[in-house]
């Protein structure tokens, strides 16, 4: 019994004891909570009140040759201590220079009108006076330091100094809707982020972390001091060609001036690669054309093609073997009664290749509809198996959505498949339609066009992004031979017969489309879209185009219109191939920079170009440029026998002829000038060898 009283009277006293410790935990919760609530909510009000949030400088868009597109410069607000203890020590003696200076660099108020407002903010003790009512600029910043009170610096003249990063696009309007907008800072954001385009896709990156600085005040001035601090923005490399871009845009601009449209587009893509090298979209703006909108990839953008859809229709028939380019249609007088579809003229008895060429649409819709007319399906499912119905899903926001009717949706009309077959009752951008003729240019290749080459941080490389494949091969090799042969023969014999250069041939298809209502119902009278979307050089494709104009004044078709722009900007691309133009140093003249290569091509350049300082007429086929006082002196190319010639920096069909000539296989891989040779100049070589070149 006694046992049992001590081990119950031990257990009463450690429950008495646990009693008595959880009463005073919760009187100290209680204490921590409401007895010293009032102490917790000054230390919250002052972090709230003194922290700084630091915001991180904006990454940097740059060019493929990191020119810069978009950069974020500082911009500068001053203000003024009016109660630090210097300013009160010269105040009196100062202010009527202080307001003398402020007058005679704004010149919007006298320096007595200055001189009130600085003597109405001393009285009233302004801790914060705002000198500057629009941000100044760093070198308008060190005017400022000079002025009187504020020369005192920071503590003795109470300058009080906030920098603010402004955005700034250092080329202009050069592709400035697909490098982006900024949103200005307010409610919702502390800073501004990016609207649209790069600015807007590649946020995360270019955006950097913010940083924290604490307000604290000593010896009556508040001063910020940096906790954390921050991470500045990477930058974004795009693979913009300024050179390019600059040709795009001049040429699309002279062409919308003339012929007064909606708005108009150009896009200039690398065909092997998907790079997007010149990308221009003009609008009509207030103060003529400006890059209003991204009408190559939006969805203002995306219409009925036209006839540069025929190319897709004629390669549906062909890979699915029903005819052959040999095969004859007789097209009539230009009108087919049966269904109602136009030709421009009247075309006759035409071959498929033919067909194309001419751009009939009777032609093209006979094609389709004596094969497929009781099998539309397999007529739109050949169509979906290019890949041409997806959307491109480029990083950029906004893409239109293509849309490709299917048989037995609620719009499939007993007309839908004719009308379909000759670029109508569909939906695409022209971005898309480049891209499909850029897979045609690349042997069958479709690739995801691309925007972006890499994401670097403090120079270091962060993300490299490499060519995509959105299909593999979208038909086989004899279809894709045969649609490179008929679009070569548009720009030979047909339509396109305009836009032919004289030193290199490109292959292409023009297209004129009616503009639909908005409303949906029916076509808006006499308005088109003008179209012209190929590549070049045809024998050796290096770059696809597409060049497209809505509404456009002058004249409704695409040879007419889109044609020239198309014509200017891949001669003086390609002319870019073979000439840099470099500044001089000491004249600020242009001189040519001619490399060397075949003579022919050499001569008929300079003179297309009006070149009156080349000199000299090799009698060989090959010849080496060199410059002395700012003349360009052809001679004979030397090359010794049984050696392995020097093709570094020439161009691929230059290298090729160079080196099969020397008795030297080649293997070629790669677009533009020769970057490397697998065999040594001047090396000895055996007959039939084989020798690698890389072209960059």
């Amino acid at each position: 019994m006694g046992i049992r009283k001590t081990i119950l009277s031990r257990i009463v006293l450690v429950y008495f004891v646990l009693v008595v410790f959880a009463v005073v935990v919760i009187a100290k919760v209680f204490s921590v909570q409401q007895i010293n609530n009032d102490r917790w909510e000054k230390i919250e009000e002052n972090l709230n009140n003194n922290t700084v949030i630091v915001p991180p400088v904006r990454g940097t868009i740059c060019a493929d040759d990191g020119s810069v597109l978009a950069t974020s410069v500082p911009g500068y607000k001053i203000r003024i201590d009016l109660v630090a203890e210097g300013v009160k020590r010269v105040f009196d003696e100062d202010c009527d220079s202080l307001a003398f200076y402020l007058s005679a660099f704004y010149k919007d108020a006298s320096q007595k009108s200055y001189a009130r407002k600085l003597r109405s903010a001393y009285n009233r003790g302004d801790r914060g006076l705002l000198l500057t009512p629009q941000k100044i600029d760093y070198t308008e910043l060190q005017q400022f330091k000079e002025f009187p009170i504020l020369r005192r610096g920071r503590f003795g003249g109470g300058m009080i100094i906030e920098q603010e990063n402004k955005r700034l696009n250092p080329l202009g309007i050069l592709a400035a809707r697909t490098i982006g907008t900024m949103n200005k800072a307010g409610a919702l954001t502390a800073v501004s982020i990016g609207h649209n385009g790069i600015e807007r896709a590649y946020e995360m990156y270019l955006r950097g972390e913010d940083g924290i600085s604490y307000k604290q005040n000593i010896s009556g001035r508040w001063i910020n001091r940096s906790e954390i601090e921050p991470q500045n923005g990477m930058d974004i490399i795009t693979t913009i060609d300024v050179k390019m871009q600059d040709i795009a845009e001049s040429a699309l601009l002279r062409q919308a001036e003339k012929s007064n449209p909606e708005w108009a587009t150009a896009v200039l893509m690398e065909v092997s690669t998907g790079e997007i090298k010149a990308i221009a979209n003009l609008g009509k703006t207030k103060d003529g054309y400006g890059e209003k909108d991204n009408y190559a990839l939006g969805y203002r953008g995306c219409y009925e093609p036209g006839s540069t859809f025929k190319l897709v229709s004629l390669m549906v028939a062909l890979e699915d073997g029903v005819v052959d380019t040999s095969d004859v249609f007789d097209t009539g007088n230009g009108f087919w009664a049966a269904e109602k579809i136009y030709d421009d003229h009247a075309c006759g008895k035409v071959t498929v290749k033919q067909i194309l060429e001419q751009s009939s649409n009777i032609g093209t819709a006979k094609v389709i509809l004596s094969n497929y007319k009781n099998n539309p399906k397999d007529y739109v499912d050949r169509v979906y198996s290019f890949g041409i119905h997806k959307p491109l899903g480029l990083e950029l926001p906004g893409e239109g959505q293509p849309y490709i009717k299917y048989p037995g949706n609620s719009d499939w009309w007993g007309t839908t498949l004719g009308r379909m077959s000759f670029g109508y009752d569909l939906r695409l951008t022209p971005l898309q339609v480049l891209n499909f003729y850029n897979a045609v240019a690349n042997d069958g290749k479709m690739v995801k066009p691309q925007l972006v080459k890499e994401i670097r941080n403090n120079g270091a490389l962060v993300k490299k992004y490499q060519t995509e494949y959105i299909n593999p091969m979208i038909a086989s090799n004899e279809t894709i031979g045969k649609a490179q042969a008929m679009l070569h023969g548009v720009c030979q014999n047909g339509t396109g017969r305009g836009v032919q250069g004289e030193h290199f041939h490109v292959a292409g298809k023009t297209g004129t489309a009616r503009v639909a209502r908005e409303d949906g119902k029916g076509y808006e009278q006499g308005a088109y879209y003008a179209t012209f979307v190929g590549y070049f050089p045809a024998d050796n494709p290096m770059y696809s185009l597409i060049v497209t104009f809505k509404k456009p004044r002058n004249s409704i078709y695409g040879a007419a219109v889109a044609g020239p722009v198309f014509k200017e900007i891949s001669e003086k691309v390609y002319a870019g191939q073979i000439m840099d133009v470099i500044e001089d140093e000491n004249e600020n003249e242009c001189t040519p920079q001619i490399k060397s290569g075949q003579s022919n091509d050499i001569l008929e350049l300079a003179e297309e170009l009006q070149l009156d300082n080349v000199h000299g007429a090799p009698i060989s086929k090959m010849a080496t440029v060199s410059v002395a006082d700012s003349l360009v002196v052809l001679s004979e190319k030397e090359i010794t026998a049984g050696t392995v010639p020097d093709v570094r920096g020439m161009g691929a069909s230059n290298a090729i002829y160079l080196m099969e000539n020397a008795g030297l296989q080649v293997k070629v891989k790669g677009v533009g000038k020769v970057k490397q040779q697998s065999l040594k100049p001047g090396a000895k070589y055996r007959s039939g060898q084989t020798v690698y070149l890389a072209l960059n």
